[in-house]
């Protein structure tokens, strides 16, 4: 009989990381969006030069959470504090575990005093489903879960679209739409724009370190939406270019945000035993992978906290309680890693390449381009005199810095500039995942580099996560 919950694929299992080490379930896909438009570089380029058009409606699960709870119930699940979160805003909302480690994140919108809207990958809106089942909340949640990865030519429906135009020229295009200049709208608040002859939300945003909005409706509208924006830019004179899922997956690598984190739900008894026995056996946390260098007997050593990730200036301590609060409190005074960005080094990356080109050798694990990930979560040691003092969790190529960039995490005395080794590949030259062929590993000078890497983001992003220094 096949497993029914993520907790009894563990116990046939017996290790969580022999699991997703192993996993079948082969490259992460960014579903439905075409890969390119026209080519992934002019893609790339064209949130640093001129507008880019990305669309989002297809690879976010969409949560939508309402009733006379919806925000103490919010409150008490996240680390955020909801004291200032007013009407037509939103945050970056991070749930963590009892024990601390961070689950995943979303953006939320508050459309309503009790009505929100979460977007994002799924482990968050798989935990607060089962948040919102396991205890006693007066709320209501909807479910809108991605796209399927592999649709296959079945028709795809979602409940909204979301589209995203970035860049320098992006103020031209939506002045065009609007009919007349666009309201004055704050970093991460909500506002109403015209496009044809509907009224659309829009979020004032900016995922690659360009100047931006979101803009979103029902998924109905989504032909008429387009034709819209491809009308505008033609009127404005601006050469809109329409990014395909291949560049997409890059833009955060110049902005500074890891998208995938391990969630750290494998492990602990109590409301997290309960929530892997309510998790399905076919759950993104059960199918899920790890990949790279990193091979650790302990789980718990694959996760990170919101320390770590630069989001402990969320944390609402005035709250009377939150899950995973008593935990936090111990861990805010103690030497938590760092978020970085590691700038690879050319030579090394060209040398890594070349090996796949001499017959007869082994060869070194392919760099895929722009994004070599090749598992849901990524974790390659960094070394500094034979010793790990930090993780690469996040790569791809920038054609804008012309270099390959990763995000990770190190150890709080290693310092910008440091120039460290990160290890490329498997041990022993494989793994039981799908998307690993047999190779070699390789060493690869990485610098240690600002986050976020473009100074676009770094000098021009409000006060955030992106743009804190972690002490």
């Amino acid at each position: 009989m096949a497993e029914s919950s993520l907790e009894a694929v563990l116990r046939k299992n017996g290790s969580a990381v022999d699991l997703l080490r192993n996993s079948k379930i082969g490259m992460y896909v960014y579903p439905v969006v075409a890969p390119e438009f026209s080519n992934w570089r002019d893609e790339q380029r064209a949130w640093r030069e001129s507008a880019v058009l990305f669309d989002q409606s297809h690879h976010m699960d969409e949560l939508i959470v309402e009733g006379p709870d919806a925000e103490k119930f919010l409150a008490h699940h996240g680390i955020n504090s909801f004291s200032n979160f007013g009407l037509n805003r939103a945050k970056h909302f991070v749930p963590v575990t009892p024990n601390g480690h961070v689950i995943g994140d979303q953006i939320i919108f508050r459309e309503r005093e009790d009505k929100f809207i979460l977007v994002g990958r799924a482990p968050t809106a798989n935990w607060l489903q089962f948040c919102a089942a396991y205890g006693e909340w007066n709320v209501r949640l909807r479910h809108d879960p991605r796209s399927n990865s592999r649709p296959e030519g079945e028709r795809v429906l979602r409940t909204h679209y979301r589209y995203q135009i970035q860049g320098p020229e992006a103020p031209k295009i939506f002045e065009k739409l609007n009919r007349g200049p666009i309201p004055e709208i704050k970093f991460f608040h909500v506002d109403w724009i015209n496009v044809g002859s509907k009224r659309v939300q829009a979020l004032r945003h900016g995922m690659s370190g360009a100047p931006g909005l979101e803009i979103w409706g029902p998924y109905e509208d989504k032909s008429y939406i387009l034709s819209c924006i491809l009308e505008a830019a033609k009127e404005a004179g601006v050469d809109l270019v329409r990014c395909g899922s291949r560049a997409y997956s890059t833009n955060t690598l110049e902005s500074g945000w890891i998208p995938s984190p391990l969630p750290g739900i494998y492990t602990g008894d109590g409301m997290l035993k309960a929530y892997r026995e309510w998790l399905s056996a076919d759950s993104y946390e059960a199918i899920g992978s790890i990949g790279g260098s990193f091979v650790s007997d302990k789980i718990e050593d694959y996760y990170v906290n919101p320390f770590e990730l630069g989001y402990d200036f969320y944390i609402g301590w005035k709250k009377d309680d939150f899950i995973g609060k008593a935990a936090l409190e111990k861990m805010k005074g103690a030497k938590n890693r760092k978020k970085v960005t590691f700038e690879w080094n050319a030579e090394d990356v060209v040398e890594v390449i070349a090996s796949a080109f001499r017959p007869g050798e082994d060869h070194y694990k392919w760099i895929d381009f722009p994004q070599p990930n090749y598992a849901s979560s990524s974790a390659d040691m960094v070394m500094r005199d034979g010793k790990m003092v930090g993780m690469s969790m996040f790569n791809g190529y920038s054609y804008n810095e012309r270099c390959l960039l990763s995000l990770g995490v190190v150890d709080q005395d290693v310092q910008e500039g440091d120039v460290l080794t990160m290890i490329w590949g498997e041990p022993d030259g494989d793994s039981g995942k799908t998307s690993t062929e047999r190779h070699k590993q390789a060493e690869i000078r990485v610098r240690v580099s600002p986050t976020p890497y473009a100074r676009e983001a770094r000098e021009n992003y409000a006060d955030s996560w992106r743009t804190r220094k972690a002490g």
